[in-house]
């Protein structure tokens, strides 16, 4: 490959951030210097610098995530390392807002609600799938442990409370939030015909219930630990998003709740609710998935999306 090295690269300044942790480490300003003249291969490079090879490819990984260096397979099948650029222009942000990007998202680990209330059958698993505490006793969901949760279950009816930050300073506009989540109902082992009415409220507002048709346990979910065998092994990744119409599931009406009624504040918690009501129809609890368990490799994503230039 090429080297393909520009002069000069302009970062904007919701960058600002990024750039400065990939300058803040020695060992990749060392990098950046021995590569300062020529490409070289990972090996090469821990050689010049007297670094163990597994620590060089973790600064070079971060200094790709931030677009200074670049890298490509070499004829012995040894990744070769290049700077992008002979120097770098940040943009100072102007206004409030433009340090940040036009998505800012906060994962929430599925343990580090704020409050809680369950019943039996009950209790949580950790990410290698060994049980948190005993299993069908509410007082688990107290305990210190809790935060270490890959997932947590609760039958019949409750809820699980978590206080988000707000990332936005004063005078930022948002064109709507979004909340992910990967949940499913929770039956006595699994059971693929079991419906569960679960609802999202945010600041106390309705922002709509979604049904989950099932506690999936047909297969084996794709991150679910193998020791794991307790009948749940996945769920449904669902979306829930308010804008400045209203509010949708999966991108179906959902309520009139609007981001404006909202209400968000900058220096207030966001208070995200998940929820089996006592007056829902199915009232057949819920599976929460966290990162290293189910089918998709995330905890709660609560997705912030600002007003753009040409929109404001």
């Amino acid at each position: 490959m090429n080297e393909n090295k520009q002069e000069t690269i302009r970062f904007p300044s919701s960058r600002i951030v990024e750039i400065a942790k990939a300058l803040s480490g020695d060992v990749r300003v060392r990098i950046l210097e021995a590569l300062g003249d020529k490409p070289m291969s990972v090996g090469q490079l821990a050689d010049a610098l007297g670094v163990a090879q597994p620590t060089i490819s973790i600064n070079v990984q971060m200094l790709e995530q931030a677009d200074l260096v670049l890298s490509w397979q070499g004829a012995n099948r040894e990744k070769i390392c290049s700077v992008t650029c002979r120097s770098i222009v940040l943009e100072l942000p102007a206004k409030p807002g433009d340090g940040l990007h036009r998505v800012e998202e906060i994962h929430m680990p599925i343990g580090m609600y704020a409050t809680c209330s369950v019943q039996p059958t009950c209790g949580m698993a950790n990410r290698d799938g060994a049980i948190i505490g005993s299993s069908d006793d509410p007082r688990v969901f107290y305990m210190p442990e809790r935060t270490d949760a890959a997932l947590l279950w609760f039958s019949g009816t409750g809820f699980v409370e978590y206080y988000f930050a707000n990332p936005m300073p004063p005078g930022v506009q948002l064109d709507e939030i979004a909340l992910r989540a990967e949940l499913c109902s929770e039956a006595a082992g699994s059971c693929e015909d079991w419906p569960s009415d679960i609802s999202l409220t945010i600041n106390d507002l309705p922002i709509g219930t979604w049904t989950s048709p099932s506690d999936y346990g047909d297969r084996k979910g794709k991150l679910t630990p193998e020791r794991w065998r307790s009948g749940t092994e996945y769920g449904m990744l669902t979306e829930w998003r308010v804008n400045r119409q209203g509010s949708l599931i999966n991108g179906s009406s959902s309520s009139q709740t609007n981001i404006d009624e909202l209400a968000l504040s900058f220096n207030q918690p966001i208070r995200v609710r998940l929820e089996v009501k006592a007056d829902a129809a199915n009232r057949n609890g819920m599976n929460l998935f966290g990162s290293a368990f189910g089918d998709h490799p995330q905890d709660i994503v609560l997705s912030f999306i600002r007003l753009s230039e040409t929109s404001a």
